[in-house]
């Protein structure tokens, strides 16, 4: 008996070994390429993981060649004004769906849920010709808007709205508090976990998004970090060291914002997982 309860343990570590080198492994060799000197072979056999003189040149060549810090903060701008306007707009949306009663409430849901099922790509003709018409092409307002309330983002917070107790709210609106009251002092105390995953997931669609910026952007002034690195696969495409200091330069924001909100995404997804 103990002899299968350890090779069952041995299993699951192995299972958590494996898994880690798929998700991890990437990283470590993009972060290993990106500290090795032009004196060492990035093509060596077997592969090397550690460098044998870690330098940060690559980086500031990086710098030199673009602008690339200029990229950031507009992608950091881009990245900001998405997550202020899904974590309000969604939690105010899933709130209404989730506890104001209104005629076709169940429909407006289902309204959210389809939106999910449609291809970003299909729709990009239709929100350009609407950016031109606004006169917004060419802005990174043009760049937030389309995002600006996802419909996974909707769903989530009604559903960590429904899970609260409608004992709660009751008693509230026997003491008199509106709509609004509600909303800020016994909704969203409630949901921070969930707000925190909506706003992961809000920072790292803007950061990530490379083709609609791409679509909509003309002038280098307003690049993104996404659209400004791909320069280097251009230009310089046989210099993998360059390619993943800059990859480096675009993770990073990314795990610093996981790291300070990971407490409250895991309590979030419980929060607000998609029921039925």
């Amino acid at each position: 008996m103990r002899n299968r309860k350890r090779a069952g343990l041995a299993v699951r570590y192995l299972l958590l070994i494996l898994v880690f080198l798929i998700c991890v492994g990437p990283f470590l060799w993009q972060l290993s390429t990106s500290l090795k000197g032009a004196t060492e072979n990035v093509y060596s056999d077997p592969p090397k993981l550690l460098p044998e003189h870690p330098t940060f040149e690559n980086y500031k060549k990086v710098g030199e060649i673009i602008p690339v810090w200029d990229y950031a903060f507009n992608s950091l701008k881009v990245a900001v004004a998405n997550v202020l306007a899904n974590v309000v707009g969604a939690s105010m949306a899933g709130y209404a769906l989730a506890r104001l009663k209104f005629r076709g409430r169940k429909y407006a849901a289902l309204v959210f849920l389809m939106a999910m099922l449609v291809p970003g790509e299909s729709i990009m003709i239709a929100q350009l010709t609407t950016m031109r018409a606004l006169d917004l092409q060419n802005t990174l307002t043009a760049v937030v808007l389309p995002g600006s309330v996802a419909a996974l983002n909707v769903l989530l917070m009604r559903n960590a709205f429904r899970n609260i107790p409608e004992e709660i709210e009751e008693a509230a609106v026997v003491d008199g508090a509106n709509v609004w009251q509600r909303y800020f002092r016994i909704g969203l105390p409630a949901v921070k976990g969930t707000l925190a995953v909506v706003a992961i997931f809000a920072f790292m669609g803007a950061w990530d998004d490379f083709l609609w910026p791409l679509i909509v952007l003309t002038d280098d002034a307003n690049y993104t970090l996404t659209i400004g690195l791909n320069f280097l696969h251009g230009t310089f495409a046989n210099n993998q060291r360059l390619i993943a200091a800059g990859t480096i330069i675009a993770v990073v924001p990314l795990i610093v914002m996981f790291a300070c909100l990971q407490r409250y995404f895991f309590r979030g997804v419980g929060e607000g997982a998609v029921k039925g």
